[in-house]
């Protein structure tokens, strides 16, 4: 490969020391990721610079490179050195998927006890498996701040002042309703250590939490004009473009989740019975939907026009449009959601897709659709959490006001007169 790119000058890249016997394999493996001839030559040119640093840290061989060690030598931020940044990237990626040379080492004590917790959580309180993500990383953060890797049983004798320092500490990050979903976390570990006679009983009744009054957020719903304006506003000429209608078609025809939207699998989709499923991800139900013509057609577009060749057997439907091709993520959305909101030149009250969802649901309000049913179609388990959309159709809830009796007004009037 490396003969290809460098016909006469492919001897100074082999040569190299430290990376010098891994390039041609590295190379091959980018063209197999999808990457094109032009960034692997890219990548081979930047391994001269990277090679220097590495034995001005003392490297000797690739036995010797430590994972810190490579990525020190990446820059702060990606932008101040693209290059450099995209080959320490890569090449940490390729050391520990192909050669297997960064092997994960034993699990510290804190991680030891957060698995216990998930498998907890998972088990006996049936949590999704977003939500454990979140009590994970809040469980880690709590008790390393504990000490518990140095001094396990630290936290027998937590204190309400311990978890409360905890809690101040992450209040200078955080918004009050953040705050207020990390004491409630906080809260839930505290009851498990204590049920495992870790932590003292009842310290979790003892933390104070930020009041957070229901409903008190601002609407996030778009009017519907606003919503079909953006859909407009996509350029379905393009690969994004072709991508992200249909995507964001989804959630404005459906009401679906961006999590529900990504995990979309091609085998979800029947054709012939022009229907689709959708596995709800925070309720764990399926739910089969209509498969619409406009929906249809856009996806039969994108996947016929738009979705990228993967080296690997991707069921998802959507994925990336760079290189590596792999499935979307949510932060991807969130990203081609603003692209597209601005190009559009569209004022929006809020550039988060889960604004698409709220629209939908007090689309179908107007529509007179029982709010049964919208919290079905939602995936909501119980109708209290479809209420949230009651305050949004506020110009709905003008016609529901009485009038005034009669002579009342003539008497107010009378009254503010000079």
């Amino acid at each position: 490969m490396l003969h290809e790119l460098f016909p006469t000058t492919h001897l100074q890249y082999t040569s190299l020391p430290i990376l010098g016997p891994v390039l041609q394999g590295y190379g091959t493996w980018l063209l197999t990721e999808g990457h094109s001839r032009a960034c692997v030559r890219a990548h081979c040119q930047t391994a001269r610079r990277l090679a220097r640093m590495l034995a001005q840290r003392g490297v000797g061989n690739l036995t010797e490179l430590t994972r810190l060690q490579l990525r020190s030598c990446a820059p702060p931020r990606a932008r101040e050195d693209s290059p450099l940044a995209a080959l320490v990237h890569g090449l940490e990626r390729y050391f520990e998927c192909e050669l297997s040379l960064y092997q994960p080492g034993p699990l510290s004590l804190v991680e030891q006890r957060i698995e216990v917790y998930a498998t907890y959580l998972k088990q006996v309180r049936g949590l999704a498996r977003a939500t454990i993500t979140r009590h994970r990383s809040t469980a880690a953060a709590f008790l390393a701040h504990a000490g518990y890797d140095t001094s396990p049983q630290r936290v027998a004798t937590l204190t309400a002042q311990d978890v409360e320092a905890f809690v101040r500490l992450a209040g200078q990050r955080l918004g009050r309703a953040s705050l207020h979903n990390l004491v409630a976390e906080v809260r839930t570990l505290l009851r498990f250590l204590a049920s495992a006679g870790e932590a003292p009983v009842g310290l979790d009744e003892r933390i104070d939490t930020p009041r957070v009054y229901r409903h008190e957020r601002l609407p996030r719903a778009w009017s519907w004009d606003t919503v079909q304006a953006f859909l407009r506003a996509i350029d379905r000429t393009s690969r994004p473009g072709l991508r992200d209608y249909p995507i964001f078609l989804l959630i404005a025809t459906y009401g679906l989740r961006v999590s529900e939207v990504v995990g979309l699998t091609l085998d979800d989709i029947d054709w012939r019975a022009r229907r689709f499923r959708v596995r709800q991800r925070k309720t764990g139900g399926v739910l089969w939907l209509p498969l619409t013509d406009e929906v249809g057609t856009a996806v039969l577009d994108y996947l016929q026009r738009g979705r990228p060749t993967p080296t690997k057997p991707y069921r998802q439907v959507f994925l990336r449009c760079r290189t590596p091709v792999r499935p979307l993520t949510r932060t991807v959305l969130n990203a081609a959601l603003a692209v597209w909101a601005t190009r559009g030149g569209l004022s929006m009250p809020s550039h988060g897709v889960h604004g698409l969802r709220h629209s939908y649901a007090v689309h179908l309000l107007r529509l007179g659709t029982p709010i049964k049913t919208i919290g079905d179609v939602l995936g909501h388990r119980t109708i209290e959490s479809t209420y949230v959309y009651l305050r949004l159709a506020i110009e709905d809830l003008r016609d529901v006001a009485l009038d005034l009796p009669a002579g009342v007004t003539d008497h107010a009037a009378a009254e503010v007169a000079p």
